[in-house]
C-alpha cells in the first residue's frame, strides 16, 4: 500500500501584532534628519556657501537616517492597509498610498540634492555660486513645501477612509483633519510645522500596538482548493 499523501497546509500571510513599530521607527529617524538638516542648511539660499563645511557632518548622518526611515514608512504604509482589510476602497487606498509614495519620493529626492550638493562641493565642482544657490533652494521648496503638502493627503485620505468605516475612533479622526488642514495650507516654513506629521505617525502607531490585538486578527490556516 502506498502511504496516502497529506495536502500541505499553507498559512495565510498575516501581518504580526508589533507591524506600527515601524511607524515609530520612522517618526524617530525622519524627525532626526529633519532637524539635522535645519540646523546644517540656511534658511537663504542666496548667501553663501560656507555651510556646505560646517554643516556636512550633520547632512551626512541626516542622508543615512533619511534612507532607513523611508524604508520603515513603507512597512508603516503596509500595516496601514492591513489594519483595512476586506474593507479597503479603490478610490480612497489609491489616494492614501498614492500620496504616501509621492510622499517618499519627494523626500528621497530632497536627500539626493542634498547628497549630490555635498559630493560636488567636496570634489570642488560646483560651478559658480548660482549653482549652489539653486540646489539650496531646491531642498528647500521639497523638504518644507511639496512633501509636507502630500503628507497632508496622506493624512486626509486616511482620515476619510477612517471615518467611513469606523476603523479608529473620532478623537483620533477629527485632529487628524485639522492637522492636515494646517500642512495643506499653512505658509510658514518654520521647523515645528515639519515635524507634525512623524508626530502624528507616532501617535497613529502607538494606537495600533495598544490595539493589536484588534488591528491585526490572528493567523488562519489556509487550505488550497482541489
Amino acid at each position: 500500500m502506498t502511504a496516502e499523501r497529506s495536502e500541505p497546509q499553507l498559512h495565510r500571510l498575516t501581518t504580526p501584532h508589533t507591524a506600527a513599530v515601524v511607524g515609530i521607527v520612522f517618526a524617530v529617524l525622519f524627525a532626526t534628519s529633519i532637524v539635522l538638516i535645519r540646523q546644517a542648511i540656511p534658511a537663504d539660499p542666496f548667501g553663501t556657501t560656507e555651510w556646505l563645511d560646517a554643516g556636512r557632518s550633520r547632512l551626512t548622518v541626516a542622508l543615512m537616517l533619511a534612507q532607513f526611515a523611508c524604508i520603515a514608512f513603507l512597512w508603516f504604509i503596509g500595516a496601514l492597509r492591513h489594519r483595512l482589510g476586506d474593507l479597503e476602497d479603490q478610490f480612497f487606498s489609491t489616494v492614501f498610498v498614492g500620496s504616501g509614495l509621492l510622499f517618499l519620493a519627494l523626500i528621497l529626492v530632497t536627500m539626493a540634492s542634498a547628497g549630490g550638493l555635498l559630493l560636488a562641493d567636496q570634489a570642488e565642482a560646483v560651478p559658480a555660486q548660482e549653482s549652489a544657490a539653486f540646489a539650496h533652494a531646491l531642498i528647500l521648496q521639497i523638504s518644507n513645501v511639496y512633501s509636507i503638502r502630500m503628507a497632508a493627503v496622506f493624512m486626509i485620505s486616511l482620515a476619510t477612509i477612517w471615518l467611513r468605516t469606523g476603523l479608529m475612533p473620532r478623537w483620533l479622526v477629527l485632529p487628524t483633519y485639522l492637522l492636515a488642514l494646517v500642512l495643506l495650507f499653512a505658509v510658514t516654513e518654520a521647523l515645528w510645522l515639519t515635524l507634525v506629521f512623524p508626530a502624528w505617525v507616532v501617535v497613529i502607531s502607538v494606537f495600533l500596538l495598544t490595539h493589536a490585538r484588534q488591528a491585526f486578527p490572528p493567523r488562519r490556516v489556509f487550505r488550497p482548493r482541489t
